[in-house]
């Protein structure tokens, strides 16, 4: 139909001609009531928007002389965390001296991981200044 012809009948009806399709060739137009079509567009996108799920990061932070009680602790916490749908980032702060034994650091790092069953490590665990870090993810 002519868009003229298609505009005359949507005012004889006092309506608006409004376009629905514009990625179709050719444009797919309707004749209805454009206040309440922008109204509904604006209900969906809300409802849509309701629906998503924002991925949040959670720390846990360890030292490296942590007992074995305190680790299991840490490790059912960040299981909560996971179930929940988060992402977990543990870090595991150095002091003074302590950063000589990184290596120490990537086993508690290591155990820590294992304790977890919900989970799996993205990278290996990464030195950075007196941090080493890990972000755990969910398993889809």
């Amino acid at each position: 139909m002519k868009t003229k012809e298609a505009i005359d009948m949507a005012y004889a009806e006092n309506k608006d001609l409004v376009m629905v399709g514009s990625n179709s060739n050719p444009p797919v137009c309707k004749i209805l009531d454009y206040n309440k079509f922008k109204f509904e567009m604006s209900k969906k996108a809300k409802e849509a928007k309701k629906k998503q799920k924002t991925v949040e990061i959670k720390e846990i932070r360890l030292s490296a002389n942590i007992e074995q009680h305190d680790l299991e602790v840490k490790a059912r916490n960040a299981n909560k965390f996971l179930k929940a749908g988060d992402k977990v980032k543990v870090s595991l702060r150095f002091r003074g001296r302590e950063v000589t034994f990184s290596n120490k650091g990537k086993e508690i790092i290591n155990k820590f991981v294992t304790m977890i069953e919900d989970g799996q490590m993205e990278k290996e665990p990464k030195l950075e200044g007196r941090f080493l870090n890990v972000v755990i993810s969910p398993n889809k």
